[in-house]
């Protein structure tokens, strides 16, 4: 279940802070009743990022393949890899 606070709880900045630390998930800030902000840790926050980043990647290479791009065997691009790496 979503943790919803009120904003005017913004003003307990400690308590803020443990708390999205604690829960590690976004927390809904309210105002007059209405959704108004989203509040979470850094590291949640780097977390999202993280793996927006390879769902993006993943998207962007079906993308390609659906437009016509050859797909590259694993093989190929580790031999590839430590071709350039390792000599």
């Amino acid at each position: 279940m979503p943790t919803i606070i009120p904003i005017r709880d913004l003003r307990k900045t400690s308590e803020l802070s443990e708390l999205a630390h604690k829960k590690q998930e976004p927390i809904y800030v309210t105002k007059n009743g209405y959704s108004d902000l989203v509040v979470m840790s850094s590291e949640f926050y780097e977390y999202l990022v993280q793996s927006n980043k390879i769902d993006q990647a993943i998207y962007e290479a079906e993308k390609e393949i659906t437009e016509g791009a050859e797909p590259i065997a694993l093989e190929d691009v580790m031999e590839g890899l430590n071709k350039k790496y390792y000599g």
